[in-house]
C-alpha cells in the first residue's frame, strides 16, 4: 500500500515516530508521501526524507489555508527555489479553502494558478485541497487547462457528479477515512468509480478512520481505508491494494 498523503512531520509523531512508521511498514505499507504546508514545515519534512530516502517522499508547494496577504508571495519564491534545486513528486497540497477563510479567496486563486504554472513548467502533478470550494477550484482548473495538468483531489469529499469531473480533467480521487464515516457520503456512489481512478491516503494525523475516528491517525490504519473498499467494491483485499499502488506509482513518476 502507498500512502499518498500522510503529514508525518507533524508534532504530534513527535514522541512515537519511529513505532508509527514501523506500525504502517509491518501493516503493508511501502511509501509514504508527505505535503507541504509553509515554509515553517519545510525543514523537517525534507530531513524525514533524508532519513528515509526509500520510503518517504516529499512535495513542495503551499497550503492555501497558508496564504496569508503579507506573506503569500515570498512563500511562493520559496517553493520555486526548491523546486529549482531538485525534483519533487508532486506540487501540493494546494488550492482553496473556503470553511476557514472567505477573505483571503482572490489571493488562493492567485497562489493555487502560480502553483499550477509552475505544475506545467516542472511537468509534475498537483496534489489538491479543496474545502467548501469545489465550484471555485474547478473554475481555476478549466482555466489552467493543460496536457500535463493532473494531479490528486486529495481527501475527495464531493459528490458523484464532482467525482466525474476531477476524473474527466485528468485527476485521481484520494480515498482515506472519511469513506469509512457514516455521514462521509462518498461509499454511496465510489462503486461508481472505477479503481483505477482512486489511491489510498490517510491525512494522518487527522481524519482517523472508523474505530479510531476522532483519535490521532497514522499511516498504519490503511488497511482500514482498503477494508472499506473491499465493501464497496467487491474485491479483494490484495487486488485493491495493487491497483490503488500501480495508481499512485504512475502519478508519482
Amino acid at each position: 500500500m502507498i500512502d499518498t498523503h500522510t503529514h508525518l512531520y507533524s508534532e504530534e509523531f513527535d514522541n512515537d515516530f519511529s513505532e508509527m512508521l514501523q506500525r504502517a511498514i509491518n501493516k503493508g505499507v511501502t511509501a509514504f508521501y508527505l505535503p507541504a504546508i509553509d515554509s515553517e514545515s519545510h525543514r523537517k519534512m525534507i530531513d524525514l526524507e533524508t532519513q528515509y530516502p526509500d520510503k518517504i517522499f516529499a512535495m513542495m508547494g503551499l497550503h492555501p489555508c497558508y496564504v496569508k496577504p503579507e506573506t503569500w508571495e515570498k512563500e511562493l519564491e520559496i517553493v520555486e527555489n526548491y523546486l529549482k534545486e531538485r525534483p519533487f513528486p508532486a506540487i501540493g497540497e494546494i488550492g482553496i479553502d473556503l470553511f476557514w477563510d472567505k477573505t483571503t479567496l482572490d489571493i488562493q486563486i492567485k497562489a493555487f494558478e502560480k502553483q499550477i504554472d509552475m505544475a506545467i513548467m516542472y511537468d509534475v502533478p498537483i496534489v489538491i485541497h479543496t474545502r467548501e470550494s469545489f465550484d471555485e477550484t474547478f473554475e481555476v482548473l478549466e482555466r489552467k487547462k493543460h496536457p500535463k495538468l493532473r494531479g490528486i483531489f486529495h481527501c475527495f469529499s464531493g459528490n458523484l457528479e464532482q467525482a466525474k469531473r476531477a476524473i474527466d480533467l485528468n485527476f485521481l480521487l484520494g480515498i482515506g477515512g472519511v469513506v469509512t464515516f457514516k455521514n462521509g457520503k462518498i461509499d454511496q456512489f465510489l462503486h461508481e468509480i472505477p479503481l483505477e481512478k482512486i489511491v489510498l491516503e490517510t491525512d494522518s494525523p487527522y481524519l482517523a478512520p472508523v474505530p479510531h475516528r476522532g483519535k490521532r491517525n497514522e499511516s498504519s490504519y490503511l488497511d482500514l481505508v482498503v477494508g472499506k473498499l473491499v465493501n464497496i467494491y467487491n474485491n479483494d483485499f490484495s487486488e485493491i491494494d495493487r491497483i490503488t499502488t500501480e495508481n499512485a506509482m504512475k502519478i508519482f513518476v
